[in-house]
């Protein structure tokens, strides 16, 4: 077995992991409540994200934002990311508990630069004082585009025979099926 970083793991991977230790540990057969009905959801038919954006040398992307024009690069966030950027909000709460920062911060840790300058004192700067809201949430939809993930979607035909894809919810049941 080859060691590794489970802090270096890109979400999306962490991700496919978990649904398949889930299907190894307790089977394809996943039930969930789906308005009003218990149904069961085979696991197996869990599909990748279909990505077709590739990183540069470094691991980034460049995007440019629509609205302002800024040419920014930014990262996917790892497992190890995503757990420095929750200290950094909950430190946050104990300052001010009645402001939401986890958007801005989650930013500020995805943006690796803005026009080619990586200071992260920028970065952060530019997020709190210069990030558009329009081009806030064209760079979350790029970064959502280009971010290798499972898709938590499965077709169901309900009672009714209508078909439709629905969202695959992970509850506490998900690992432990009989909670």
């Amino acid at each position: 077995m080859t060691k590794f970083n489970y802090n270096d793991l890109l979400i999306g991977d962490k991700n496919a992991i978990m649904v398949a230790a889930r299907i190894l540990s307790y089977g394809k057969d996943y039930d969930i409540q789906y308005k009003g009905e218990q149904i069961t959801v085979d696991l197996s038919e869990i599909k990748e994200k279909e990505v077709d954006a590739v990183p540069n040398e470094q691991g980034e992307y460049t995007f440019t934002l629509p609205k302002s024009g800024n040419e920014v690069t930014f990262k996917l966030l790892t497992h190890g990311d995503d757990k420095t950027i929750d200290r950094e909000i909950e430190g946050l709460k104990k300052i001010n508990k009645d402001n939401d920062t986890s958007m801005s911060t989650r930013l500020k840790h995805i943006i690796t630069s803005i026009n080619g300058d990586r200071a992260t004192s920028s970065v952060r700067q530019f997020v709190d004082q210069g990030l558009l809201a329009q081009d806030a949430r064209a760079l979350r939809e790029e970064y959502s585009r280009v971010q290798p993930d499972v898709e938590f979607k499965v077709y169901h035909v309900g009672e009714d025979g209508v078909g439709e894809d629905i969202d695959v919810p992970v509850t506490v049941n998900f690992f432990w099926p009989d909670a």
